[in-house]
This record gives structure tokens, sequence and C-alpha cells, in this order.
């Protein structure tokens, strides 16, 4: 694991501290750590969405279409 220094104002500082000391986090860099991973989910989904939206429109999700899917997963024809 590299190292990496970081400079903040001392109200943020103190707000980490506040988050370390009531959430459950060892240290700081625990914090911060769960903060990037928040951030890179976030990022993931951001991007499935958008695919998702650009690749135009769906199936129509009514009752047959889960009957097919039902019949499909159990190997069976609908």
């Amino acid at each position: 694991m590299t190292t990496m220094n970081i400079s903040l104002p001392e109200a943020l500082k103190a707000f980490i501290d506040e988050q370390v000391a009531g959430g459950g986090y060892g240290t700081s860099s625990e914090y911060v750590r769960d903060l990037i991973r928040k951030e890179q989910d976030r990022e993931r989904v951001r991007a499935l969405l958008l695919e998702g939206a650009a690749s135009g429109p769906g199936v129509k999700a009514d009752a047959d279409y889960f009957a097919k899917l039902r019949a499909r997963a159990s190997g069976h024809k609908a």
C-alpha cells in the first residue's frame, strides 16, 4: 500500500475525526478509503445508467414477459 499526504482545513480534519470516533473506523485513513470506494461505486453505477439510457427502448416487462422468463429459466417452452 502506498502513502498519500493531504492538507485539510481544520474544520475538515475535525469532521473526519468525528466520523472516525463515531462511525466504526479505526483510523482516518480507513474513513477516507471508504469514501473513495463509495465514490468509485457511484461512478460505476452512473456509467451503467448512462449506458442503459443510451441503449434504446427496452422490452415491456409484463406478465407474459415474466412467464417466458420463468419458462426459460426452468428449461421449458412457454
